[in-house]
């Protein structure tokens, strides 16, 4: 997956080659934070919160479309708060932290809302898990339980707030399952085998450097050479 995103990148600088020439990427600081959960494993609600915080690239071509790439950290997993007072309390926690690659074909509308979907890889880098207030030593990542790499899909929108400071909300869920375990059924009391999914809301403030460049590069470049 890696190598795809490595070649879309480069797909894109061939397409648009104006980009190295007369039109200068913009980049942004990222910082902001998860809701997640993982459907499948009889743990409800996006009651799970971390970082999610990194760098993006941004290649604009024309003045409301745009590629934007991103190398962030982000902290997924789910979490149940303690049910019981004996020592069986009911209480769950799944930390996941991934290295996040998000690549998004993006719509700006009159400079204001932009408008982004796509698709994220992701590394996993980290894993914790308790369960009943005791950690699971079982789970780690050499166990194998979760797969080394999250293939996600995303929506995504973006409000200016002032010139350069953007909010930013994202909707991701993965697009293959991130584990098969046997979790216990909350109805029946029995056993099932079920294929785990990361779903995710994001909330982050986006801060974009050297668009008032790329906006004249852009400009100029559009002017009839005489």
């Amino acid at each position: 997956m890696k190598r795809k995103i490595i070649l879309l990148i480069a797909l894109i600088a061939v397409i648009y080659p104006e980009v190295g020439k007369a039109q200068r990427i913009m980049g942004a600081v990222i910082f902001g934070g998860n809701a997640t959960q993982v459907d499948g494993d009889e743990v409800f609600g996006y009651h799970k919160f971390g970082i999610n915080a990194g760098l993006a690239a941004i290649v604009p071509f024309g003045d409301n479309w745009s590629v934007s790439v991103e190398n962030v950290f982000s902290q997924k997993g789910a979490h149940q708060r303690k049910l019981y007072l004996d020592s069986l309390d009911g209480s769950y926690d799944l930390k996941l932290n991934y290295l996040d690659v998000p690549v998004l074909i993006q719509y700006t509308d009159k400079d204001i809302v932009t408008f982004g979907a796509g698709m994220s890889w992701g590394r996993l880098v980290g894993i914790s898990e308790q369960r009943n207030g005791y950690g699971m030593p079982g789970t780690t990542l050499e166990s194998g339980i979760y797969r080394s790499s999250d293939l996600n899909v995303l929506l995504d929108v973006k409000f200016r707030v002032i010139d350069r400071l953007r909010l930013n909300v994202r909707y991701a869920y993965s697009v293959r399952p991130i584990a098969t375990r046997e979790v216990i059924d909350s109805k029946t009391g029995k056993p099932n085998i079920r294929d785990q999914y990361n779903g995710m809301f994001t909330f982050r403030v986006y801060y974009v450097f050297n668009e008032k460049l790329s906006r004249q590069n852009r400009r100029q470049s559009s002017q009839p050479i005489h």
